[in-house]
Formats: C-alpha cells, structure tokens, sequence
C-alpha cells in the first residue's frame, strides 16, 4: 500500500489559494489587454489567445480545487486521488489534476476531437 502525501494545512492552503486568486486576477487582465491590443490592430492571434486562455483556465481550477478542500474543511472529509495523490474535497467525481474517476462508476471523459486540417479557417 503506497503512502498518501499529507493534505497540506490550513494555513497552507489558505496562503496557495491567496496566491492563486492573485495569478488569476493578473491572467486575466494580461488576456484582457492582449486582446484589446489584438483588437486595436485589428490583427488577433488565436493561437495565442488560446494559449494564454488555456493557461488561465488551468490556474483558475486549481484555484477552484483549493476553495473546496477550505470549505470542505470543515467536514475534514478529503481524500487523495488514487492515480496521482493530489487532495480533492468531498463530492468530488472526477481528480482536478489527471482527471481520473475519483468514484466507481464514473466514466472517464472522452478525448477532446481535434478538427479536421482546414475546418478551423471555414468559420
């Protein structure tokens, strides 16, 4: 039986999710900007856009991940993934880190479809 990592304390996660709400305050106004420059030239970038909003998402649900473990604290009812270890909070189905089911009977989500070369430039 592998040994779990410790669920860090309170304090820690309290002090990771001030740190993770600044990091999505300035990822999103870097986005904000980015695209208004972008809009001003009239020239967008979406692989860049998409870039940096995918970076933002990634950061916003670990956010998300942090919130609910505080709130589920109360409680003190988490656990660990069994794939990767990371913490998840209670009620959780699926990890927030590898994506793996956290439940029995939760399906794993299918692999998002990559567009056919071409079909992008159609829209």
């Amino acid at each position: 039986m592998s040994e779990q990592p410790e669920i860090p304390p309170l304090d820690g996660l309290r002090a990771q999710r001030h740190e993770l709400a600044k990091r999505v305050a300035q990822l999103t106004f870097d986005l904000g900007g980015l695209t208004y420059e972008m809009a001003i030239r009239e020239h967008y970038r979406l692989d860049v856009l998409n870039k940096r909003a995918a970076e933002l998402q990634v950061v916003d649900a670990q956010l998300g991940e942090v919130e609910r473990l505080l709130a589920a604290s109360d409680g003190g009812v988490v656990g660990h993934c069994r794939a990767c270890g990371a913490v998840h909070s209670r009620g959780a189905a699926f990890c927030w880190q590898c994506g793996q089911p956290l439940i029995e009977g939760a399906q794993a989500a299918p692999p998002p479809v990559e567009p056919v070369a071409g079909e992008a430039s159609q829209a």
